[in-house]
């Protein structure tokens, strides 16, 4: 194979032959427009099926609160919507010194 190639051959290799204007296909002709227009009915629509709630996983943490040091106490419960115990036990215990100076983490259980 030469390496002598001119552009107009290069042009052929990469893209193929052009094809002459005048013996380009005709545009195809449209079809007409039927006047009836076929289209589906409308049906009710059925009756859905409630669907419970999904499935959230819970914890419930049981914290101890109080503003005295060696005090009164209350007990306080807290859900967090988490399967991590530590961020359940961070959440609640965020919640808690917002209200209450000494917060103390009694439990943490799965509901």
């Amino acid at each position: 194979m030469s390496a002598d190639l001119t552009e107009e051959e290069m042009r052929r290799a990469l893209f193929g032959t052009a094809q002459p204007e005048h013996q380009l296909p005709a545009a195809p002709l449209q079809e007409p427009v039927p006047d009836v227009v076929f289209t589906k009915p409308v049906a009710a629509p059925a009756a859905k099926k409630k669907m419970g709630k999904a499935f959230t996983p819970r914890l419930r943490v049981t914290l101890r609160v109080g503003n005295e040091f060696e005090g009164k106490t209350y007990e306080l419960i807290h859900e967090a919507g988490t399967l991590s115990s530590l961020l359940a036990e961070q959440e609640a215990v965020k919640s808690a010194r917002k209200k209450y100076k000494y917060v103390e983490v009694v439990s943490v259980k799965s509901m």
